[in-house]
């Protein structure tokens, strides 16, 4: 029953901090900045995998992109409530756990990920990196650090 639970909460808060990354970066960057629509920001997750094509695949790319933004909040999510059982440090620090957590989301994607996958793409410049930061920090690294946190808690972890 523990490990049915625990893949639940991580599953949830997977969708939970991809629900909100995605909320966050649509308001960001198509109502506040005005630089691109949310089915664009969801043609561009599914690029990834389908280069130039995802942008004319219409909404049935926005929705791989969808399912690929999900997959990847999953993975991540995964990795820190596997890594939390053995790194004393997510325990004693929630929070700036959550900062340390979110940063190294950004640097996986921005810096291996992205470029890997759009060959040789780089942050185009120091405040759109320190936007990009700042929304996976606040919508992924903290909530899934303090879900983590209050899940290992009532399971007596700690």
């Amino acid at each position: 029953m523990k490990g049915r639970s625990l893949l639940l909460t991580i599953t949830l808060a997977a969708f939970l901090s991809g629900l909100l990354d995605l909320v966050v970066a649509i308001i960001v960057y198509s109502i506040l900045l005005d630089k691109t629509t949310a089915l664009r920001i969801l043609q561009s997750v599914a690029s990834g995998v389908f280069g130039k094509t995802a942008y004319s695949g219409g909404i049935e790319m926005a929705v791989i992109g969808l399912v690929f933004h999900f997959i990847i909040s999953f993975i991540f999510t995964y990795l820190y409530f596997f890594a939390y059982t053995r790194l004393a440090f997510l325990r004693k620090e929630r929070v700036f756990s959550g900062f340390v957590f979110g940063f190294f989301i950004w640097l996986v994607m921005n810096l291996i990920v992205l470029p890997i996958t759009f060959s040789g793409l780089f942050p185009s410049d120091f405040v759109s990196a320190l936007i990009g930061i700042a929304i996976i920090i606040i919508s992924i690294g903290i909530p899934v650090s303090l879900i983590a946190h209050f899940y290992y808690n009532r399971t007596s972890l700690n």
